[in-house]
């Protein structure tokens, strides 16, 4: 069932006044279509994908305020900062906030001044303010990374099950919208359930998006391959995570040594030291941040053009949701991890520092293996990241991701995968994957020595191998589903069904060429530096000096008007700017991201910028004329 026409025809026209966009995206349509329904709502949509709009035009649409639950402060922010630029009255409510701004602002929405109203969960639990807002005309609750609500989720946040006693205690039950990017089925069931969403609709975006180029590097320099790429990419934004404090800051050591203006975030800096890093990289005073995972929910910035892995991170929705911050204007990025076996060690250790006990630690083993199957996998990424969340697709490769372009010739592995699988088998299935390879490898030390397993006929099979080579294959054949490694500290490595065909003859292993232990930094640098060329070769029709020319007229007007310099306008909308060329108003509206409130805020500088370059390339051709 749809609204009626009219009124998503109203949704259509507030979206290109003050969005600057002629329709909606893939997805938006529909969230948009049901929230004018009246219907509680659950969309899953990838980060960039536009969550924020299908409730932003509701909100326009319908009457009354809508109250958004959203979990940071700097997130709160650049939404409101966002929303104002583009002329819709929004207001959030924070810590940062005196008592008599918080009255002011809990007035306005009284007084129907405000269309959105952002608050944190933790809000929610004051009686004094839930009193406050029975008297404010709330027609819809968007929660806004809903997963939080979820213990299964990767960002559990217990703040977040005080939104449905909230709801319930209001005078009128306004529709509940929750939004989030990453959410298997057990968080979504979570989601609907402890929400208490009522008859919802649930869509579900597809996660892979196309403009992102998924990489998995194993066997990298790290370092070496960190400094280079940034200093390659030095025009560009890029973030870079590691998974502990001391290599963040070792990171950022190196890359300010090597010419790189390069910003650092960890919980270990004070606090204001990690809000002059983050606004020296929201507002392009920098060009690269290191940091932990501790960075990133709360940034809306656009025009990341690079995300680095340093470290293996601790599961895929971490993963998943940090990437993609990566190319959130539509605009061609690049993820990249750089993943070293190490990592499952760093991961371990941090898993047994967190209070979690009985299933929920269970669970933590459970994940962070998928997520050392996705780094070995040989099959397309994009594909691997929607098996792992459930997500329907055709199964075609995506050809851009590390694994697709992969040109190592494939090789009939059958042989090496029997002689593992018959090791494993006379172990019983009892051991995990250093003592397989220490087996296999041929090793004698104390451990095989005292279990006898150098009597075993396969002890010594593939003594050719050093035990760092086998081991990575054994992790292979586990990421094809040949093999399982149990859950918990210390994995057990088991055979899967499909393995016995495997022993018998029935069934060839065929993979890779096997990576070359030594000398692949260069080789992966030089393959990244391939894709970024074709990237920029995608967008040749960009004159990249006008760009840059853009660029400035916009800084200038950010650090005029206080705000980031994305909230002006992306970088995308820059690019099509630049190969347009617009002459007039009419032409500037026609450009992706200039709505109209925006351009009377904003466009007047850039369409003189292009009036000027046409009147003195007409006074040129005058002058060549005349000569």
């Amino acid at each position: 069932m749809s609204v009626q026409a009219p009124v998503m025809q109203e949704a259509q026209t507030l979206l290109q006044k003050y969005f600057g966009y002629e329709d909606f995206r893939e997805g938006q349509r529909k969230i948009v279509n049901s929230l004018l329904q009246r219907q509680d709502t659950l969309g899953i949509m990838p980060t960039g994908g536009g969550k924020s709009i299908c409730y932003q035009i509701p909100a326009m649409v319908n009457d009354g305020v809508t109250l958004v639950i959203s979990p940071l402060i700097s997130l709160m922010k650049d939404q409101v900062d966002a929303l104002t630029a583009a002329g819709i009255p929004a207001a959030y409510i924070n810590s940062t906030l005196t008592g008599k701004e918080v009255n002011e602002r809990i007035r306005a929405s009284r007084r129907g001044d405000l269309k959105l109203l952002y608050v944190a969960p933790e809000r929610l639990e004051l009686d004094w303010f839930r009193e406050e807002m029975n008297g404010v005309n709330i027609t819809c609750i968007a929660v806004d990374e809903a997963h939080c609500v979820s213990q299964w989720g990767h960002d559990f946040r217990t703040s977040y099950l005080e939104i449905s006693p909230f709801v319930n205690q209001l005078p009128q039950r306004p529709i509940v919208a929750a939004f989030t990017a990453t959410a298997t089925p057990e968080v979504r069931d979570d989601i609907l359930r402890l929400l208490r969403l009522d008859d919802p609709q649930v869509f579900i975006t597809g996660l892979g998006r196309d403009n992102l180029a998924m990489a998995v590097m194993r066997g990298t320099q790290r370092r070496d391959f960190v400094i280079d790429y940034a200093k390659s990419h030095d025009n560009e934004s890029g973030i870079i995570y590691a998974a502990t404090r001391k290599d963040v800051d070792d990171l950022y050591s190196r890359l300010l040594s090597s010419g790189v203006a390069a910003g650092r975030y960890h919980a270990g800096m004070s606090d204001d030291e990690r809000d002059q890093s983050q606004e020296a990289f929201i507002y392009d005073d920098i060009r690269v941040i290191v940091a932990t995972n501790a960075f990133g929910m709360g940034i809306d910035k656009s025009n990341v053009r690079y995300v680095i892995h340093y470290n293996m991170p601790k599961n895929m929705e971490a993963y998943i949701q940090e990437a993609g911050r990566a190319g959130r204007d539509g605009d061609p990025s690049e993820c990249i991890l750089l993943f070293s076996p190490q990592d499952i060690m760093t991961q371990k250790f941090l898993l047994e520092q967190n209070m979690h006990e009985g299933d929920r630690k269970h669970n933590d083993y459970r994940k962070m293996q998928q997520m050392v199957d996705y780094c070995y996998t040989t099959k397309c990424l994009r594909n691997a990241m929607l098996d792992y969340f459930h997500e329907e697709h055709s199964g075609e490769p995506c050809g851009q991701c590390s694994s697709c372009r992969d040109a190592r010739e494939l090789v009939d592995m059958t042989i090496d995968a029997q002689k593992i699988f018959s090791c494993i088998h006379r172990l019983r299935e009892r051991f995990g994957v250093s003592v397989v390879a220490q087996v296999l490898k041929g090793s004698r030390n104390k451990k095989v020595l005292q279990y006898q397993f150098d009597q075993l006929p396969t002890h010594g099979l593939m003594s050719h191998l050093s035990e760092k080579e086998i081991s990575e294959r054994i992790n292979v054949l586990a990421a094809e589903g040949y093999l399982l490694l149990t859950e918990g500290q210390y994995p057990v490595v088991k055979l899967q069904p499909i393995a016995a065909e495997v022993l018998k003859g029935q069934r060839k292993v065929m993979q890779r060429a096997p990576r070359p232990m030594a000398g692949s930094a260069s080789s992966s640098s030089s393959s990244s530096r391939s894709r970024t060329t074709s990237r920029n070769n995608d967008a040749s029709a960009v004159n990249e000096t006008i760009f840059e020319q853009l660029r400035l007229i916009r800084r200038e007007l950010a650090s005029r008007e206080g705000v980031p310099s994305y909230i002006i306008f992306n970088d995308a909308t820059l690019r099509e700017m630049s190969v347009v060329e617009p002459q007039s108003e009419g032409e500037m509206l026609e450009i992706k991201g200039v709505g109209e409130v925006k351009f009377r805020k904003y466009g007047e500088p850039f369409l003189a910028f292009f009036q000027k370059e046409s009147l003195e390339l007409d006074q040129g051709r005058y002058d060549m004329e005349e000569f």
